[in-house]
């Protein structure tokens, strides 16, 4: 049996959000249900190189497979390339044969994006109708995409500490570039940066506000006001990773917030 291999154009003309989403929302329901096998990502660090790898396994419906995939904050500055890149591979769980070997970037940012409207769709107020974006990269684009699938938005403010990228972002989707403050008012808030010192303050959020954390992807990293987090209603989508590499990690192993 041959392994199908595929490149990145490939991957990239399969996707559509369209089809995305509903794929990551039931494998969020399968995780729910305890249908899946996810073991913790395991991280290497390269602090010499200013990034990192992950290994993310998982097994579900009859499938297995590992994505090999990286966080280089400074890729798009140094090397003119996107600071997340990855490989996918998928196995068959029965003969253990790669089935395919593909390029996973444009997977990963379909995934977060979705996973962002999912979120989105089941957690914020009925009526939310402005979005705001902090982080104005790759994955913003494809968080936007999914989120316009699951509602209706009057009002696009972006920020982004490059200023360039906040004003393409804005050229290509009609937004409005803002400051940081004016960004955190609206009724969902994306937060998509490699930070690790709290970005956004609480009392810029507006009452109600929906909050996609998403950048704190490794031990370290935070975006929030801790004081947000005490606050608010918390969900997250695996306990185990989230609590040790995600928003809440700071929090937790601070004890400011308890599990």
């Amino acid at each position: 049996m041959k392994t199908l291999i595929l490149n990145a154009k490939e991957v990239l003309d399969l996707l559509d959000m369209k089809e995305v989403l509903p794929a990551v929302e039931e494998g969020f329901a399968a995780h729910g249900r305890g249908e899946t096998i996810m073991p913790p990502k395991v991280y290497l660090p390269l602090e010499e190189y200013h990034g990192d790898f992950r290994a993310m396994p998982v097994s579900s419906s009859g499938a297995a497979g590992v994505k090999w995939v990286n966080s280089h904050p400074r890729n798009p500055q140094d090397h003119g390339i996107p600071s997340v890149l990855g490989v996918f591979i998928l196995s068959d769980p029965v003969t253990a044969r790669p089935l395919a070997i593909m390029d996973a970037t444009s997977i990963t940012a379909y995934r977060t994006g979705a996973s962002a409207a999912v979120a989105t769709k089941y957690l914020a107020r009925e009526g939310s109708v402005s979005v705001g974006f902090v982080g104005c990269g790759v994955q913003a684009e494809t968080a936007l995409s999914a989120i316009q699938q699951v509602r209706e938005i009057s009002a696009l403010k972006l920020y982004d500490r490059s200023e360039e990228s906040a004003s393409r972002f804005a050229s290509t989707f009609t937004g409005k570039v803002c400051s940081l403050e004016e960004v955190s008012g609206c009724d969902v808030i994306v937060t998509m940066t490699p930070s690790r010192e709290p970005i956004v303050k609480k009392e810029w959020l507006s009452q109600g506000a929906h909050i996609n954390a998403m950048g704190a992807d490794a031990p370290g990293k935070q975006e929030l006001d801790p004081s947000i987090l005490t606050g608010a209603r918390v969900f997250l989508d695996d306990m185990e990773q989230g609590s040790e590499r995600g928003e809440g990690n700071v929090a937790l192993h601070t004890g400011l917030l308890k599990k």
